[in-house]
């Protein structure tokens, strides 16, 4: 089995600057609550009917809450051919790294 390629916030943070595509794995209510700005959303429960809607020419870095659905997502991906990459840690990691999170309300928490 191939390694999963782990990512902390501040190299998915470049990569994505660079033109990696944001994939958040998350429920619906957590994607609410706070996320990436540049991140789009795809709950891991639908990704397999949604994969056919993501970018097969860039690099997918994938992220829910702490890390585990999103390595889950990853090994979805990488198996069907994409090149994806975990970030380790989730969103709890980004919001600690103090990157930028936008919500819709008023101020991001992460859940």
């Amino acid at each position: 089995m191939n390694e999963i390629r782990q990512l902390d916030p501040t190299e998915a943070r470049s990569l994505v600057d660079e033109g990696a595509f944001l994939l958040d794995v998350r429920e619906g209510d957590e994607w609410a609550a706070g996320r990436a700005p540049e991140s789009t959303h795809v709950p891991l429960g639908a990704l397999r009917d949604s994969v056919s809607s993501l970018p097969v020419d860039r690099l997918i870095v994938a992220v829910c809450r702490s890390g585990g659905r999103s390595l889950q997502a990853v090994r979805q991906l990488t198996a069907q051919g994409y090149e994806a990459a975990n970030l380790e840690g989730g969103m709890r990691a980004w919001a600690a790294a103090g990157l930028p999170m936008v919500a819709d309300a008023d101020e991001p928490k992460v859940i």
